[in-house]
């Protein structure tokens, strides 16, 4: 009975598979949901479509809350599509505190994109996870990359500080900044400032703007800008260099994040974003960086998923009894959280 369920679930998933690399929306909603409920299917459904990804150029934009990244990232999927170019788009949301799940208000603002077959938007929860994104973001962008999406667009969910872990995701990286939030210079406070590879001031028709502009500047001025520290990809299918500006690389060959003003809300700028764009990944295409960051990237995921195998496997030696009995031992300052971790640690080599 039980090698008839592996074979039906193993039959499912090739059908599944194959349906998301024929470009079937509906068997890539289903493939992203088992991913982000992980388990033992996931896994085999991204060894599975793993050696189709590696052809998507991932777009991470970030900044904080009421700065207006929804709508900048609505609006430059209008744009890439007025190209012809079909966008994945990665909306990461608050966690509801009654169903557990993502609150959708990204889709809400994007619901103008609904009737275009060429985009396709999928909402995550954060679930307590810090640094901006999901724990399955990754998962989910490769799925996307390997349906076929030229273009992912990840919207972080906007949580100031700690919103460093889309640099590490993405290719590239928006750093979206508006008018009005209290400080011209709130994402030096933010700790923000060296991710970027392009800067983005929101909201630019407020009041306001120019001030933010000129501290963006002044700080880019006093460093000598952002290195390849994120990687490139896909030059050909955009075409040739973008009209917009001159390509913003310093005479030793660095990437210069440039400053640009817009307002999505009035569709102004956005253009210039999407240039910006194209610009950086030609930028890192021809000095090389998308190799090196793709090598960090599966570094990263490699890390992510040893912890998470190890993790689970020594959990299936530790009963929940036993386990309490240590928690409680910590909580009476009997031992140390380094001390238990390093002994089940020890339990767990014995036994392998």
């Amino acid at each position: 009975m039980a090698e008839t369920t592996r074979a039906t679930s193993a039959a499912a998933v090739d059908d599944l598979v194959a349906a998301v690399l024929s470009g079937s929306r509906r068997a890539l909603a289903r493939a992203i949901t088992h991913v982000e409920a992980s388990g033992s299917e996931a896994r085999e459904i991204m060894t599975r479509l793993y050696p189709h990804t590696g052809r998507a150029h991932v777009v991470g934009v970030t900044g904080s809350p009421g700065v207006g990244k929804s709508t900048l990232v609505g609006e430059l999927a209008r744009a890439f599509r007025q190209k012809n170019v079909t966008v994945g788009i990665v909306a990461v949301d608050p966690t509801s505190p009654f169903s557990g799940g993502a609150i959708l208000g990204d889709r809400i603002r994007m619901r103008e994109l609904a009737g275009d077959p060429g985009v396709f938007v999928r909402s995550m929860a954060t679930r307590g996870h810090l640094g901006g994104l999901a724990a399955a973001t990754s998962d989910v962008m490769r799925v996307l990359d390997a349906a076929g999406y030229p273009l992912v667009l990840i919207e972080t969910v906007g949580v100031g500080q700690a919103e460093v872990d889309v640099a590490r995701l993405a290719q590239t990286t928006i750093v979206v900044e508006a008018p009005g939030l209290g400080d011209d210079i709130q994402t030096l406070k933010a700790g923000i400032m060296e991710i970027a590879d392009i800067f983005v001031v929101n909201k630019a028709d407020l009041p306001g703007s120019d001030a933010v502009v000129n501290a963006l500047r002044a700080a880019l001025a006093l460093g000598s800008g952002k290195s390849d520290y994120v990687g490139h990809h896909f030059l050909q299918m955009w075409g040739d260099a973008p009209a917009h500006g001159s390509h913003p690389a310093q005479s030793d060959g660095t990437w210069q994040p440039p400053v640009i003003e817009a307002s999505a809300v009035k569709r102004q700028g956005i253009m210039d974003v999407a240039a910006a764009i194209k610009q950086h990944r030609a930028h890192l295409r021809q000095s090389g960086a998308w190799a090196r960051r793709e090598k960090q990237r599966v570094q990263m995921d490699l890390e992510y998923w040893l912890k998470q195998l190890m993790l689970e496997r020594l959990l299936q030696q530790v009963n929940r009894a036993e386990l309490s009995d240590w928690v409680d031992d910590i909580v009476d300052r009997r031992a140390a959280p380094q001390d238990v971790a390093s002994r089940l640690l020890e339990r767990f080599r014995q036994a392998t």
